[in-house]
């Protein structure tokens, strides 16, 4: 059963935690002015990049990751959409354009950044990714090596980076797409994530060892149900995400359109 008193503080998940706040503290603090002479402290963004901090760790180092290693897929499902969901959102909003300026305006990167930031390759990164990692044999090896595992729950949360890029870029290089065009790029991804929704969804065979053959944390919930309501997770979660994203874009284009003189 699960010990909900269990909290996870190995060294590189803790370690690696503190280092990104340490490292974010000193850029933003004592280092700022080297950076961005005269810019004050951003605040604002400080609160975003450190929440983003914690929501990772709770995805990862609370008893909700013994409950989606061991017992549950919908609760593997629940760890993953909080780390490309918000946590990545909140980790892009975090960052002052000044931070990454020393990165995206370098010139012998600007071909290569130019590429990665493109909405095109935005979009099939985090499909690809989100989808060859519910292929039943790399999954059920992620569940049964820590190592895998760490570096799924990793590249989860990169491809949410990606994801959120072309809504939420802080830089100005590379900025984010106007709100039509992120429209159009929300709808896309959604529909590019269907198929792995519906490989879950609908079959007719448990996909994964490990949640076949785990103890049963509730009464009357078989593994098909837990399944069901893994792929119910990743649709409806997909979609509700997509869909407040895509009000606020679009109110932001009318927003636009208003302005503009008749």
């Amino acid at each position: 059963m699960i010990d909900w008193r269990h909290w996870h503080n190995e060294p590189h998940l803790i370690g690696g935690l503190v280092l990104l706040g340490w490292l974010y503290a000193i850029l933003t603090g004592p280092l700022r002015d080297r950076l961005a002479p005269g810019t004050v402290y951003p605040k604002d963004k400080a609160v975003w990049f450190y929440s983003a901090l914690i929501l990772f760790y709770l995805a990862v180092g609370s008893p909700l990751d013994q409950a989606g290693e061991r017992f549950l897929l919908s609760a593997h499902m629940v760890q993953h959409a909080i780390l490309i969901y918000p946590a990545a959102a909140f980790f892009l909003l975090g960052l002052p354009a000044w931070l990454l300026r020393p990165v995206t305006a370098r010139p012998s990167l600007q071909r290569l950044l130019k590429f990665l930031t493109h909405p095109m390759t935005c979009g099939l990164i985090f499909t690809l990714a989100y989808s060859i990692w519910h292929v039943p044999g790399l999954y059920d090896w992620a569940l049964q090596n820590r190592w895998i595992h760490i570096l799924e729950h990793v590249m989860f949360f990169g491809a949410g980076l990606f994801y959120w890029w072309p809504l939420f870029s802080p830089s100005t290089e590379f900025p984010r797409l106007r709100p039509a065009p992120q429209m159009l790029y929300l709808v896309a991804v959604v529909i590019g994530m269907t198929p792995a929704f519906a490989y879950i969804a609908f079959s007719d065979d448990i996909l994964y060892p490990t949640y076949e053959f785990a103890p049963r944390l509730f009464a009357n919930f078989s593994p098909m149900d837990d399944q069901l309501l893994a792929a119910v997770i990743m649709k409806v979660g997909g979609m509700g995400v997509t869909f407040i994203a895509f009000m606020v874009s679009f109110y932001r284009w009318y927003q636009t359109s208003e302005r503009k003189p008749t």
